[in-house]
């Protein structure tokens, strides 16, 4: 099972906490640089740094290529624990798989993909007063490549981090998956509670981003691997990127189209989490032929014999 796959090295949890603060410390190394250039672009008033100054001081197109550098960094803080602190490789914690399964992770790409842009395309043509027509076609095109090469990094990290390293990490420790699932899922929403998101909507949207990491752990434990969601998360994140920004959200980019409306904290944030993600679980169960929920969810996590540990 997945979350036994940690077994394969070394398992002590004061591994996983000294990893995660590696893991941290390269992404803020990375963040620094940007700190570094709005500092040299207002002239050194280090004292008129703060949020706003932060995403509207440099280009949005370089702001967002050093704003998802800081990951690669965070990635390679990651395979520098797992390789040294736990003596497991990347595959460990990916998939329980001979090898990644690319046409799982398309599929849950091209799910959310498909999702998103027809979504998007009914309220354009439903409120067109909410959105105005964004694109040019130079900025664009630098906005396509940095976020293709780069926003997958991001949501790779992010999944590789909660639904890989911590979640068996906490099955480990506690021995039990459902306390996995529930720990990863609270940890990765409490993570965005700095994002302008919430200053926007209010703490009521920690519900969705809590929602959302329970929904990836879900996927992740019934399918034995992170390849679904590694592809639903670069999905949502990559063509959300290209396609609609506003000036509220974390990410603002030279996209197709810009959201001008007013948000509010209604019903919508609930409607995913109650009708669209169970619906795309029952989608990927009825594909992959998903079986024995509730062992799979919460059962116990016991340490294999070393026969199964070397297949």
């Amino acid at each position: 099972m997945f979350i036994q796959q940690a077994f394969r090295g070394e398992t002590g949890f004061w591994r996983y906490l000294i990893g995660s603060l590696i893991i941290a410390g390269c992404s803020v190394m990375g963040q620094m640089i940007l700190y570094v250039l709005v500092t040299v672009e207002l002239e050194g008033n280090i004292y008129a740094i703060n949020e706003e100054t932060l995403m509207s001081t440099l280009d949005s197109n370089l702001t967002l290529g050093v704003l998802l550098f800081s990951f690669v960094l965070g990635f390679l803080g990651l395979l520098f624990s797992i390789k040294f602190l736990h003596q497991i490789s990347l595959k460990a914690i990916t998939t329980t798989r001979s090898k990644f399964d690319f046409k799982r992770f398309f599929f849950g790409f091209g799910l959310i993909a498909f999702a998103v842009i027809v979504s998007t395309v009914v309220d354009y043509q439903s409120n067109p007063e909410d959105y105005v027509w964004n694109f040019k076609a130079e900025r664009f095109l630098i906005l396509a490549v940095i976020a293709i090469l780069l926003v997958p990094v991001q949501t790779s990290l992010e999944e590789f981090i909660f639904r890989g390293y911590l979640m068996q990490g906490f099955g480990v420790l506690a021995k039990n998956k459902g306390f996995a699932l529930m720990m990863t899922s609270l940890i990765f929403g409490l993570l965005h509670i700095a994002n302008p998101e919430v200053g926007k909507l209010g703490y009521i949207i920690m519900f969705y981003y809590i929602g959302t990491g329970l929904f990836f752990g879900i996927m992740t434990l019934m399918d034995e691997g992170l390849e679904l969601a590694l592809g639903f998360h670069a999905g949502n994140n990559l063509i959300g990127a290209l396609l609609v920004t506003a000036d509220w959200t974390v990410f603002k980019t030279d996209s197709i189209l810009k959201d001008i409306s007013e948000p509010t904290a209604g019903f919508d944030i609930f409607l995913p989490l109650l009708i669209f993600y169970p619906l795309c679980l029952l989608i990927m169960a009825k594909v992959y032929k998903w079986n024995n929920w509730k062992e799979k969810l919460l059962g116990k996590v016991e340490k294999p014999n070393e026969a199964l540990l070397e297949n």
